[in-house]
């Protein structure tokens, strides 16, 4: 048995950092880090560098940021690396042939959902969305499809009612972490085996856009309340009011009907706004008006009057 791998990480958001976390401070060795280019951010469009490549430079590593993996001058370099392992967490590119074939042992990922559910970008929000009761996260070794590889480890958890896109990815970012970290120690014993996708049972999660975040105020209030949920923090579900668009993170099915359009509004409370629905309607609790902070209804309220029969668009 190897007592330590030479391990290169690949990885971008914070969804990746318990994984890098548990790799320095295991028994093997971190030798690079690579992620994706800075990127235009904000208002300002300034360049800011990833979760993983903060992360790398406090422990030390200045990481590599090639905007195509597939380069030449790349390869050439993971090469030169000699690597014994490459594991890949939320990268943000797909990994060619030529470069898991680098690697003694292959490449190892780690991907949010119980493959071969949700293949792809998005599985935590898609997961949300769809309504699933149970979620997880999968080790397999990579190969050049989205993510098709052979399952080496699976561990769930279930999707609580108060969960959302934010609050499942942080479960699930650690959870990753320790699979990651018991996946690798049982490969260099020699003690697991790969097992191939069904691929007959696959589903897919592709990448979220903004226009996701649109609310039809005709679906019934349990979609649109899973909308909320999936999508909080990004893009956010969102409606228009007067002309101004208005994100929404936060609110509670009332199953009751009551009459009158959807999108119109049913009733206000102090600490909520009731809208009617397909179905139903959702008793509105935490907003954020464009051009403004997130805040609770409460302090909405107090800034805006909202009468009843307005309609959200």
């Amino acid at each position: 048995m190897v007592s330590s791998w030479r391990i290169v990480f690949f990885g971008t958001p914070a969804f990746a950092l318990p994984s890098l976390k548990k790799l320095f401070e295991g028994p093997d060795e971190v030798i690079a880090v690579v992620t994706q280019p800075d990127r235009e951010k904000g208002r300002g469009r300034k360049k800011s560098p990833s979760p993983v490549k903060e992360r790398a430079l406090e422990y030390g590593l200045i990481p590599l940021q090639p905007e195509k993996v597939k380069e030449d001058a790349f390869l050439e370099t993971m090469k030169r690396f000699g690597p014994d392992l490459l594991v890949v967490v939320a990268f943000g590119q797909l990994l060619p042939g030529a470069l898991l074939g680098i690697p003694r042992f292959g490449a190892v990922n780690v991907h949010a959902s119980l493959l071969p559910l949700y293949r792809g970008a998005a599985p935590i929000a898609r997961a949300i969305l769809r309504g699933e009761r149970v979620t997880g996260v999968t080790t397999m070794m990579m190969d050049e499809g989205m993510d098709t590889g052979d399952i080496l480890a699976q561990t769930e958890i279930p999707i609580e009612r108060e969960d959302n896109g934010e609050t499942l990815q942080e479960k699930l970012s650690s959870l990753g972490g320790r699979l990651l970290a018991e996946t690798v120690e049982k490969m260099k014993g020699g003690l697991i085996r790969p097992l191939p996708q069904d691929h007959s049972k696959a589903t897919y999660a592709p990448p979220l856009k903004k226009e996701d975040g649109r609310i039809d105020w005709k679906r019934p209030a349990e979609e649109i309340h899973l909308q909320i949920r999936a999508l909080n923090p990004w893009p956010a579900a969102f409606t228009r009011w007067n002309d101004r668009l208005v994100k929404i993170y936060r609110g509670e099915v009332r199953t009751e009907e009551s009459r009158g359009a959807e999108g119109s509004v049913a009733w206000v409370g102090s600490d909520f706004i009731e809208v009617r629905t397909g179905s139903g309607s959702l008793l509105i609790s935490e907003v954020q008006p464009e051009g403004k902070r997130r805040m609770n209804v409460r302090d909405f309220l107090s800034g805006h009057r909202i009468p009843i029969g307005t309609i959200f668009q």
